[in-house]
């Protein structure tokens, strides 16, 4: 090498070192001279228009707002180019929705969406965004503009490739200016709540010619649902389409949607098309998710379906297809659809052996299926021990068909199986102990099945992600619990559900070590005694339903509101009394309980929706207390031994649907505040020793369905007229055995239920 070499390679270094050199600076100086006093004004206008809550725009103070929140500047010119302003708990909440959380119960979608509602921007759009000339990007969803249109000046970004406005409670008519969006590639308008949006036409959509994402979900197109396929179809770009819930109910079979070779994803679920699956379909090869959940399509899944070989989601649930799958030839899920990751196809009209679909499967060299849903369908016979052969299942649904027999030994080898689900079968035989090998499984749902099978500490032991439990079987006690009383499990549940299952007479080890649960069904299940007391203390904070029905309990009442603290020593030193802040559901019937009914009911449950304390040994008054529990939709209290008056005032208990306080010793008058309950549907009072006149007040409550002052021997006075004209939903009436004097009224006649079945008999003395 000559010295000339070396020579040109020193300059060259020299020159890409001060070119780096200088770019590092000018990238430096644009970064640190901030955004332009134009657009950092527009900013601040556009601010000065929406209401923030939740002060998620804080930032935005000071000259850079290149370093604002949700805002991106262009690190060369500085120019604002994104404006990301989404709210992230929405798009939580939508997943929450659709996808579910079983770690979580239903209740805290509830406090899931108050936060997210804090959360919202709200207020009027600013046109001065207008002077952003290079903005590309601009994300609102999931915030809250109170039902204000879409502005149509967002027409004249023309810089826009990317426009999402979804769930962001926009109302009105989608503005024809978004034509002029020449350059976007991504479009999303849709809305959960449906029909918040409409279009007159969609002449507007060609025009956006680069478009390759298109969400329309939600948006109402019935009056173009002749054309909206010749439109969509020139849109040759897109690569994924949805028009969920759109009220789309036809296709036009005279197009072959060929112009779109590109489409990847195409969703059309939640609409009404009543029709066949139309053979177009099968030309766009390129699809990888096809979406017809819930319309009414008929028929079969046509043959040439075996085209979409890149085809990985499959959703078909709820419609009304009903062919036999097994028995095509060859069969429609073999070798074309080997790819298949996602197959719903629950809630049709489908009728084969499971053993046949399944091994439909068997001439795939590798089986792919992750995710298998055939709930509601009229599936036969027993689960195939083929079944183990789907070794990517996470998800697996059968409930809701006809299968019959045990579950296969071959389930244990699903060890990436996350949800099982097998409801409503008349599965009567056993599961074996492979299943404590579903080392992934998170939920089991097993209901209405007649088992006849004893799970085991080999059944359980290896479930270490399981957070929710449920088995109700029909035949009672055949499902039995047969394990060491001081076992300890892996597990730790969030939700256990188990009724007519027999789990021992005593409160095990296994049960009393979760601690993390927010919904306790052990109904039926065989107990007697007493509970732990550190148990119930420990989820009491967290319990949203529990339900300790159909027991041989025989507790102190008093036992499930209190805890005894313990002292140095380990003896009880005091007693605490425990709160249930989130408890919306107390049922205690049919067990052995004692004591009486705690004067402070309304502190310890504040939430409560129903309470059932019926049918125990139960005495004392009913605390005036209930009276503040606002939410209280039932109060059941019959079969008990408690004495007193009612209490006076009714007039909080507005959300009241059903009172049932019969066979008590209950004495006094019928309390008149009880006929402001209008939400009422049953009114259970017979069997005490009530005295008195039917309270005018009740003809408010015009949706009883049931009234029952029977056996009470010292009502008396004249049986009302309004009883057939202002209560019309009435169809219990028995008012036998006590003094009512006079005659049945005309308007009564209108009760369909008033003598014979309901035994109505009005005397003139004692009965």
């Amino acid at each position: 090498m000559d010295k000339h070499y070396f020579i040109n390679c020193y300059v060259s270094f020299v020159w890409v070192f001060c070119v780096i050199l200088l770019s590092t600076t000018i990238v430096g100086d644009y970064t640190s001279n901030n955004c332009s006093d134009i657009e950092r004004e527009a900013l601040i206008s556009f601010k000065q228009g929406l209401l923030d809550p939740s002060a998620r725009l804080s930032s935005w103070v000071g000259h850079n707002c290149c370093q604002w929140h949700g805002i991106t500047c262009n690190p060369i010119s500085g120019k604002v180019i994104k404006i990301d302003l989404h709210n992230s708990l929405g798009f939580a909440i939508s997943q929450f929705v659709e996808y579910g959380d079983p770690g979580r119960p239903w209740i805290d979608l509830e406090d899931f969406i108050r936060e997210f509602q804090k959360t919202c921007l709200r207020g009027k759009i600013s046109y001065s965004l207008l002077e952003l000339k290079y903005l590309y990007y601009l994300d609102l969803s999931f915030n809250d503009f109170e039902g204000a249109s879409i502005p149509y000046f967002f027409g004249m970004l023309k810089s826009l490739r990317y426009l999402k406005l979804s769930s962001a409670n926009f109302n009105g008519q989608i503005p024809i200016y978004l034509r002029n969006l020449t350059n976007l590639s991504y479009l999303d308008l849709s809305d959960e709540r449906g029909f918040m949006l409409h279009v007159k036409n969609l002449q507007w959509l060609p025009s956006l010619s680069s478009l390759e994402y298109l969400n329309l979900g939600g948006v109402n197109l019935i009056s173009v649902e002749r054309n909206w396929m010749h439109t969509i179809n020139r849109l040759s770009s897109l690569s994924e389409l949805h028009l969920s819930n759109c009220g789309i109910s036809s296709f036009d079979t005279s197009i072959a949607f060929l112009n779109l070779t590109s489409l990847r994803v195409l969703d059309l679920s939640s609409n009404l098309i009543n029709s066949s699956i139309p053979l177009w379909l099968s030309n766009l090869t390129s699809l990888s998710t096809l979406n017809l959940n819930d319309n009414i399509f008929q028929g079969t899944i046509p043959h040439n379906f075996v085209k979409l070989k890149n085809l990985r989601v499959l959703e078909l649930s709820g419609n009304s297809l009903s062919n036999d799958i097994g028995d095509h030839n060859p069969p429609i899920f073999s070798q074309s659809l080997c790819n298949l990751r996602f197959l719903h196809l629950a809630y049709n009209h489908y009728d084969f052996k499971l053993e046949i679909f399944l091994d439909s499967f068997s001439n795939c060299s590798r089986n792919r299926l992750e995710s298998l849903d055939l709930e509601g369908n009229r599936i036969v016979g027993e689960i195939p021990n083929s079944l183990g052969t789907f070794k990517n299942l996470r998800f697996l649904n059968l409930s809701d068909n006809f299968l019959w027999g045990s579950l296969p030994n071959s389930i244990g080898n699903l060890s990436l199986l996350e949800h099982l689900h097998v409801s409503s079968n008349v599965l009567n035989g056993t599961i074996p102990s492979s299943f404590g090998q579903l080392s992934k499984l998170v939920y089991y749902e097993d209901y209405g099945n007649s088992w006849n099978t004893t799970i085991t500490e080999v059944h359980l032991m290896n479930l270490t992600e399981l957070k929710i439990l449920q088995v109700w079987t029909k035949n009672i006690q055949t499902f039995v619990f047969n394990i060491t009383y001081d076992w300890i499990p892996p597990f730790c549940l969030k939700i256990l559900f188990l009724e007519n299952c027999l789990i021992g007479s005593q409160f095990p080890t296994w049960l009393r070590t979760q601690t993390q649960l927010t919904e306790i069904v052990l109904s039926n299940v065989g107990i007697f005694g007493s509970l732990p007391n550190d148990w119930i203390s420990k989820v009491s904070s967290q319990v949203i339903r529990l339900d300790l029905s159909n027991n041989l309990f025989n507790l102190n009442l008093s036992h499930i509101f209190t805890s005894h603290q313990k002292n140095d020593s380990g003896e009880n030193d005091s007693i605490i009394p425990l709160r249930y802040p989130n408890l919306i559901h107390l049922d205690l019937r049919n067990n052995q309980l004692l004591g009486t009914v705690p004067l402070t009911i309304n502190d310890s449950m504040p939430n409560l929706y129903r309470l059932d304390l019926s049918k125990n040994n139960l005495h004392g008054t009913i605390p005036s207390s209930i009276k503040t529990m606002n939410h209280l939709e039932v109060l059941s209290m019959s079969h008990n031994q408690l004495s007193g008056k009612l209490f006076d005032d009714w007039s909080r208990l507005k959300s009241l649907l059903v009172v049932d306080l019969a066979k008590n010793n209950l004495h006094g008058k019928i309390p008149t505040t009880i006929g402001l309950l209008t939400s009422l549907n049953k009114l259970m009072l017979n069997n005490n020793n009530l005295h008195g006149e039917i309270p005018n007040s009740l003809q408010n409550c015009s949706l009883l369905t049931s009234l029952d002052l029977s056996e009470n021997r010292l009502l008396s006075g004249k049986l009302p007229s309004w009883l057939g004209v202002a209560v019309p939903k009435l169809q219990l009436l028995n008012l036998r055995s006590n003094r009512f004097s006079g005659t049945i009224p005309r308007q009564c006649s209108q009760i369909v239920y008033i003598i014979g079945n309901i035994s109505c008999k009005i005397t003139t003395g004692m009965d």
